[in-house]
């Protein structure tokens, strides 16, 4: 017997539906950030997943069963050197558990945009420590 394939139509077209509303949610939290900051945005690319994988929570100190909203994954601008090669600069938007844990729209948007500030701010080289003193950890 040949295999189906599994969901129906619909689910996929409302899932679907669900990953464009939430680009265009981002979309407009990345409109909100100030120019100099904007300009950083050009250096990295902007990727949603639905969830983060194990190896991506456990090379950043949680455990298995907790999550986080986004990370940064390149070498911060205070560490390019001259002689360098400038290698992608990528910041990661977990869907799953913004929607989860923000379910009103605006609270969400308001999130993805602390979120990519946040993860942003790595790029720029501000690390975690220095985040939570001017409160945007």
């Amino acid at each position: 017997m040949a295999k189906r394939r599994r969901g129906s139509d619909r689910g996929e077209a409302r899932e679907a539906r669900r990953a464009r509303e939430f680009e265009r949610l981002i979309d407009r939290a990345l409109a909100t950030i100030p120019d100099p900051f904007r300009i950083a945005l050009s250096e990295v690319a902007i990727v949603v997943e639905d969830e983060p994988a194990d190896q991506q929570l456990l090379d950043n100190g949680l455990a298995l069963d907790e999550s986080m909203y986004g990370l940064y994954e390149g070498v911060p601008r205070t560490e390019w050197g001259s002689d360098w090669a400038i290698a992608p600069n990528k910041i990661t938007l977990f869907r799953g558990p913004l929607e989860d844990d923000f379910p009103d729209r605006a609270e969400l948007e308001d999130e993805v945009r602390l979120t990519v500030v946040h993860e942003l701010a790595h790029h720029l080289g501000i690390d975690d420590d220095r985040l939570e003193e001017l409160g945007a950890g």
